[in-house]
């Protein structure tokens, strides 16, 4: 698998939360090379069956959420300036000098001004940046804005990926299409191991608004297991060693109450059998991820939550090292391929 050549298509691929439609047919045909059958649900969803060799008909779901943080238009002023407002978790701090895309009737590229630290007042600088007082300056006069920007448009962040050393990749939105690597690392493993179970491959949609994608599809499917792929905080200066991971040392298999704690220990079982670097995510209460809504659906879903370390998250120089996004699937395959005699013998 060309790693960084799909992790730069996947992360620059506009897929806002609630706008994700083109980026879902995107991943459905990447999906369509390793499923037996692949849909889109009406939520936008992409789930992807891979039919197991048993016939006791067992699930296990596998998501990984697809869509980014963003911006929506919010008003554009008398002389073509565009105020905005955040979709999910933007920190208007990362906002000041980007280069942005509205996407209206046509892409229309735009800068977020700055006011330059000549021109600040003592009290200017005192103050934290407010979403309210940027805008996106596109340099056309405000009727050609009017004429292709509407109220409610998505805009996205105009950014170039690039491979750093030590494997290392940086670029926007690798949370969460690192996960969607992971995913398509798993479903090409799973093509050389034998598996009895059927494997549900969910990449999901609105997970930065609120884990809804997720809550769907697990609704629907139903499974007798799931795995949920996402990002953890990678390990940076200034930052707790309790609560970040360093880059390259596996990914973080997460404990907790929230996750299932039999089939956790079986995960970290076969990644010390495999020889697979791994760490360990201590999540006493909500995970913060797509494993907290899944775990509640319908009668109680036995859920895992397996993490790729990304620094600088939610920014546009999100950073990983490529051998975690390996790893991972390495991991969740073999896991999926020694687990059904487990879940046959009713593993609690």
């Amino acid at each position: 698998m060309d790693y960084i050549n799909i992790l730069k298509d996947l992360s620059t691929y506009p897929g806002v939360s609630g706008r994700e439609d083109k980026l879902s047919g995107y991943i459905a045909k990447m999906f369509e090379k390793y499923c037996d059958s692949v849909e889109i649900d009406e939520f936008y969803n992409v789930i992807g069956i891979k039919k197991g060799k048993g016939k006791q008909g067992r699930r296990i779901m596998v998501t990984a959420h697809i869509d980014e943080i963003g911006l929506m238009v919010k008003s554009i002023d008398e002389k073509g300036f565009v105020t905005v407002s955040n979709i999910g978790g933007v920190d208007s701090k990362v906002l000041l000098a980007q280069e942005v895309i509205i996407h209206g009737k046509k892409e229309i590229y735009g800068i977020i001004g700055a006011k330059p630290p000549h021109l600040l007042t003592p009290e200017e600088i005192k103050k934290a940046v407010k979403m309210e007082d940027l805008t996106i300056d596109t340099g056309l006069p405000a009727e050609e804005v009017r004429k292709n920007v509407s109220i409610g448009d998505i805009v996205t962040f105009k950014v170039e990926p690039f491979v750093l050393q030590n494997n290392r990749f940086s670029s926007k939105s690798l949370d969460n299409r690192a996960g969607v690597v992971a995913l398509l690392d798993i479903m090409e493993n799973l093509t050389l191991l034998n598996h009895n179970d059927d494997i549900w491959f969910v990449a999901t949609v609105q997970e930065e608004v609120g884990l809804r994608g997720a809550n769907i599809a697990a609704y629907n499917i139903n499974p007798d297991l799931a795995i949920v792929i996402d990002v953890c905080h990678g390990q940076i200066p200034g930052t707790p060693k309790e609560s970040v991971f360093p880059l390259g040392k596996g990914p973080a298999v997460a404990v907790g109450p929230n996750l299932h704690r039999r089939y956790t220990k079986k995960m970290i079982k076969v990644a010390k059998e495999e020889n697979i670097p791994y760490q360990i995510d201590v999540e006493p209460g909500d995970t913060g991820t797509e494993a907290w809504a899944v775990q509640v659906s319908r009668e109680g879903i036995p859920t895992l939550l397996v993490s790729i370390p990304l620094k600088y998250m939610h920014t546009v120089i999100e950073t990983l090292n490529v051998d975690d996004i390996k790893n991972t699937g390495r991991l969740i395959a073999r896991f999926i391929s020694t687990t059904g005699n487990e879940m046959e013998e009713g593993l609690c």
